[in-house]
């Protein structure tokens, strides 16, 4: 079978997909789209009567589609009706499934954790647990993988899986039956206070359970004595808009624009803040850098715009497309871009992308070859992208939010070395393994997280004992790597043995110790000079 190039439809497809599903974006064109109805039909016709070889329709369709979307802009994009749950999930924040997180360790599948509240926590599956049979079959072996992993042990609500377990320390093997149930994908990656008056959330993804989450952590957070927020969103490339305006509503008094949006069919749209806000007179700093992106730039630009905080960190990413769903009768689904948003000063933080995909993707590595990861002098706005908050904030638009005060990216921790552990993945197998030895030692000598925190130590011999380990699994010892990356390889050891030991929340703790652009915005919430200096909503 061949398939001919899809290319040949593009255009027509296209027209075809939006009048099809979605028929008022249309009105604003000057073309007849019945003709271009035709003229896919007759296409069509004529590849399925006169080809030289045998088709797939479906499947040319499908291509067709996809290239299509790639034509119009970066963020368009085609999901067929199989991938429709898998690229859903990071937006509804849950799926159905048994609740653990693993991993595959030793070609064997091991709990790293039962997720709190879910189905396998309350059978008593436990951390380092090894699942070695899954309705029968086995769970081990050189052909097991995340997907044999997911196709096992997820499934619809209520239905039954039965595994069988090996426990360290047990001879004989355990048997447990598991009803499904609906699992949370949890969107805040750590939430705790610095000290007595600074809380710190870390924020993953924005899904539809995002904003009770962040309710959540705010709510322990103020519980706990917290009077300014450090809130991360660092690598957190957005998700849904709703939950982004939400947050926002939080830090705002009533009556101020978070974000408004607007496209050639699609009138503006408007969103203000409402009298909810619970944090609106605090002092709030956000962390961001080149990937933050979409809705993580709402909720910065809004903060920024309004004059409500200090943005650290280096340029976001500069997504400021909407995307909205379109089914088709199959169901599978376009996510279309119907507008662009804008921050409250009128902003359009998008990039360009008129080069194409390809281009536009390499802005990221074209930023770093400009220096502009390591100084803010590279970066040169026009006169025509310059704005001013009520404040008399300088603030700039196109290519994402520009941070009130810049931090470079770390270069004196990092190695190649380093990078070369970390990509042959020795540290999750040393930390797998060394935890699967030591659970009960280490659970048993420390009371708490904070404990452990406060007083582990890698010293120079558990350090030797982590080089020799990636020297087995491929990775020689590079002197000048190690010496360069030493604290780094240190700190990332102790992270990830508290993290798999207790939760992500100690992984950050450990972490912040040498991340410059948390030092710098703890800083600056301790000092609290440049919050004087936004006198507009104080």
């Amino acid at each position: 079978m061949k398939l001919l190039n899809p290319m040949l439809l593009l255009k027509s497809v296209l027209v075809f997909i939006i009048l099809l599903v979605t028929p008022t974006l249309t009105n604003a064109q000057n073309t007849d789209p019945n003709q271009n109805i035709k003229k896919l039909a007759s296409a069509m016709k004529i590849i399925r009567d006169a080809y030289v070889d045998t088709v797939n329709e479906a499947k040319l369709v499908e291509n067709a589609i996809i290239e299509t979307l790639k034509e119009l802009d970066p963020h368009s994009r085609y999901i067929s009706k199989e991938d429709l749950p898998a690229a859903d999930e990071p937006l509804r924040g849950n799926f159905e499934g048994v609740g653990i997180s693993f991993q595959i360790y030793k070609d064997t599948l091991m709990v790293i954790a039962p997720i709190h509240g879910g189905p396998s926590e309350s059978v008593g599956i436990l951390a380092g647990d090894k699942i070695i049979k899954i309705d029968g079959k086995n769970s081990f072996g050189k052909d097991i993988d995340n997907q044999f992993v997911f196709d096992h042990l997820r499934g619809p609500k209520g239905t039954k899986v039965n595994i069988v377990v090996l426990r360290k320390g047990i001879s004989d093997l355990l048997d447990f039956t598991i009803i499904r149930d609906k699992i949370p994908v949890n969107s805040i990656g750590a939430t705790f206070m610095v000290d007595d008056e600074i809380g710190y959330i870390k924020l993953n993804r924005f899904s539809q359970t995002t904003y009770n989450e962040f309710e959540g952590s705010m709510a322990l957070l103020k519980s706990l004595g917290m009077k300014k927020l450090i809130f991360d969103l660092r690598r957190n490339g957005g998700g849904v808009m709703q939950s982004a305006i939400q947050i926002s509503d939080e830090f705002l008094s009533v009556g101020k624009m978070i974000v408004f949006t607007e496209g050639i069919n699609s009138p503006v749209e408007e969103y203000k803040s409402t009298a909810r806000g619970s944090f609106k007179n605090e002092d709030v700093v956000v962390l961001i850098d080149e990937g933050s992106a979409s809705a993580s730039e709402i909720v910065a630009g809004a903060i920024q715009d309004w004059d409500r905080g200090i943005i650290v960190g280096r340029r976001s990413f500069g997504k400021g497309l909407v995307q909205r769903p379109c089914q088709l009768p199959d169901g599978s689904v376009i996510r279309l871009t119907t507008a662009r948003y804008y921050t409250p000063t009128g902003r359009l933080i998008q990039k360009p992308y008129d080069n194409g995909v390809e281009d536009y993707y390499k802005d990221l590595y074209n930023r770093h070859q400009n220096g502009e990861f390591l100084t803010s002098d590279s970066i040169q706005f026009p006169d025509s992208l310059k704005y001013f908050t009520p404040g008399k904030r300088l603030v700039y638009g196109g290519g994402g939010i520009m941070p009130d005060v810049f931090v470079p990216v770390d270069t004196t921790r990092r190695s190649r070395y380093y990078a070369d552990l970390t990509r042959k993945g020795v540290f999750n197998e040393f930390v797998l393994q060394y935890v699967d030895d030591n659970r009960l030692r280490i659970l048993n000598e420390y009371e708490s997280d904070d404990e452990y925190v406060k007083n582990f130590i890698i010293t120079d011999s558990f350090l030797k004992q982590f080089t020799d380990f990636g020297i087995d699994k491929g990775v020689p010892v590079v002197e000048e790597g190690l010496n360069t990356s030493q604290e780094a390889i240190k700190y990332s050891l102790k992270g990830l043995i508290g993290g798999n030991l207790w939760t992500q929340d100690v992984y950050h703790k450990v972490m912040l110790d040498i991340d410059d652009g948390f030092q710098k915005a703890y800083e600056i919430s301790r000092n609290g000079e440049l919050f004087s200096k936004l006198s507009y909503n104080k």
